[in-house]
């Protein structure tokens, strides 16, 4: 058996180390009251708090989950960075997809070791680093976005938590791939196959063709939008497409609990709608799944909806007609 100390082998590409905290490192400093600062460790330096100060030669050789106090008296515990704890406190230059809906995508949309996965777009990185750990080093994934500033600050995000910087002969994560453009067009002149799509962009309906496009069968589709109205666009048209199977949409709550002997009850704060989540299978070519037998409720396609409408669903004057 490998001893504590071992490191995690570096072909793993996880993002994590073991051992003894080392120059380059990035930790996380949590001071009494809950304030976090990230650091990355360097040699001869002194990190400054409200609190006093504190060197980073005092952090450095020793073995994380400790207490270190500032110059002033502060009491700071010290750790390595959880990719959760990361992801929402890296620079952003679009909002960061939650840890708790990647944990729901990784689930959902089953990412698995060796899988290929085409996202859209990058936003800041958070998400494409659950998909690399996720795949690991042997899968694929290529993230498409539109905006050069937004893949930038991704790029660096993402070489962030897995070292690149430490790695001098590698240009970043073997199975990452970035690229500038939008998936609409990209992806089908690339010809590329995959598992999975991810989509966390503005429009993800305009994508669907394109998905159904480079989708194995049975591969998935997971769409990850903000509003209703995204939301009921995205599904209708993957309905109306006829190549994937019924699209299923959800949303995640998160709410923290407070315990302190006979004082058991919900934190006042909760991580509540972030974005719903919609995913779809894609089937064989040439195959459609059967129709639904529960009809849509009234009016669900009345006068009033102007979105994407199903083939077996009503126009509002064939309603009229029939009342007549």
């Amino acid at each position: 058996m490998p001893a504590d100390s071992d490191d995690v082998p570096p072909d793993a590409w996880s993002g994590v180390h073991r051992g003894p905290l080392r120059v380059g490192e990035w930790v996380r400093l949590v001071d009494a009251k809950g304030r976090k600062h990230n650091i990355c460790l360097e040699a001869g330096k002194t990190f400054h708090t409200n609190r006093g100060g504190m060197s980073h030669d005092d952090l450095i050789g020793r073995e994380e989950g400790f207490t270190v106090t500032s110059t002033s008296g502060g009491e700071y515990l010290v750790f390595r960075p959880l990719l959760s704890e990361f992801v929402v406190s890296m620079p952003r230059g679009a909002a960061v997809v939650y840890p708790k809906d990647a944990a729901q995508i990784v689930a959902m949309a089953d990412i698995f070791p060796g899988a290929d996965v085409v996202e859209a777009g990058v936003g800041s990185g958070a998400l494409t680093c659950s998909l690399l750990r996720a795949v690991g080093p042997h899968g694929r994934v290529t993230s498409f976005e539109r905006r050069e500033e937004f893949a930038d600050v991704a790029r660096r995000n993402v070489h962030q938590f897995f070292g690149v910087a430490d790695r001098p002969d590698a240009a970043g994560h073997p199975a990452w791939e970035l690229r500038l453009g939008d998936l609409a067009e990209e992806l089908p002149a690339s010809g590329q196959r995959c598992d999975r799509i991810i989509l966390d962009m503005l429009a993800p309906w305009e994508c669907v063709d394109a998905a159904a496009a480079a989708l194995r069968p049975g591969g998935i589709v997971c769409a990850y939008v903000a509003t209703t109205t995204q939301l009921s666009r995205f599904m209708e048209t993957v309905r109306i497409h006829g190549g994937f199977t019924e699209p299923q949409a959800w949303e995640s709550l998160v709410r923290d609990w407070h315990v302190e002997g006979l004082a058991v009850r919900p934190g006042h704060k909760m991580i509540g709608h972030t974005a719903f989540l919609v995913t779809a299978r894609r089937m064989a070519p040439g195959e459609r799944a059967p129709l639904k037998r529960r009809r849509p409720a009234p009016g669900a396609y009345g006068e009033d909806y102007t979105g994407p409408r199903p083939s077996d669903a009503e126009s509002p004057a064939s309603a009229e007609d029939a009342s007549e």
